[in-house]
């Protein structure tokens, strides 16, 4: 039995109940003990469960492998699309500077891995086609958790050219470069390669494997804002000229009207006179 299912006192089962003779200790301490039960057993239940959910994980990664290969292959015929697609995701937009987004113009493909037994962690590997900032064609960055459960990273050390090393640039540089994020800290997404300060709360690995990675398509394909702002600035001004346009017709309308009145009165007052005579 376990320690929330220890005897309760008499003081204990007095002071909750205030004298009330319903129901005798003895009845509440043997509910107890088999309310403990039950918990042991919904939690072997939960137990099962996940290593049935895991089990039915795995199949599922290893069927749905063969779509993503041949997602990466028609990927691959389409300019810019992970440059794209990252600076399409608000979360992943805010970390891209200018020249972040310069280096991402040479990414050709992405692939998030899990490994095996899933629970133990996954890999991001980024593939580069030859570009002026760093020599590496592939960068990758693993998560993996211990059998303890304490979460740990590693990545590939990033061979930078001469004088482009991105995770070196000042803070007035990369103000300059970057109008996407004020940060008295500016740091480039590539210093994300380098941080294993945190690996159990990795919010852009999580990011990627779990947003981006199942469907980039959707945030490839998120239309431009400011084009959408611009198309409804046009729609609005457009809306203002016909309301104008319509208020002059009316204008004109009633102009009319009162013309149409003054001839009829001048053409009666002829008449009047006519009749005189």
């Amino acid at each position: 039995m376990s320690a929330s299912a220890a005897k309760v006192s008499k003081k204990e089962l007095n002071s909750n109940h205030d004298g009330a003779d319903e129901t005798s200790e003895k009845e509440q301490q043997e509910a107890i003990e088999h309310i403990d039960e039950v918990q042991n057993e919904i939690d072997r239940l939960n137990e099962q469960a996940s290593e049935e959910i895991l089990k039915v994980e795995q199949k599922y990664n290893k069927l749905r492998q063969p779509f993503f290969q041949k997602r990466s292959e028609l990927i691959a015929k389409i300019p810019n699309f992970w440059v794209t697609t990252f600076v399409n995701h608000p979360q992943v937009s805010a970390l891209l500077w200018e020249e972040d987004e310069e280096a991402l113009h040479y990414l050709t493909r992405v692939e998030v891995t899990e490994f095996e037994d899933i629970k133990s962690g996954y890999r991001i590997d980024f593939y580069f086609d030859e570009n002026p900032y760093f020599e590496n064609k592939v960068l990758s960055k693993e998560f993996h958790l211990n059998e303890s459960g304490d979460p740990s990273s590693k990545s590939t050390e990033i061979k930078w050219k001469t004088g482009k090393d991105l995770t070196k640039r000042s803070g007035q540089t990369q103000n300059k470069a970057g109008k996407k994020r004020q940060h008295e800290e500016p740091e480039s997404f590539f210093t994300w390669f380098t941080d294993h300060s945190d690996a159990g709360a990795d919010e852009l690995g999580e990011v990627i494997k779990d947003d981006i990675w199942p469907n980039p398509l959707q945030y490839y394909l998120v239309p431009d804002m400011d084009d959408e702002e611009g198309e409804g600035e046009d729609d609005d001004d457009d809306e203002e000229e016909e309301e104008g346009l319509e208020d002059i017709d009316e204008e004109g309308d009633e102009d009319d009207g009162e013309e149409d009145e003054e001839d009829e009165d001048g053409e009666e007052g002829e008449d009047d006179d006519g009749d005189d005579d």
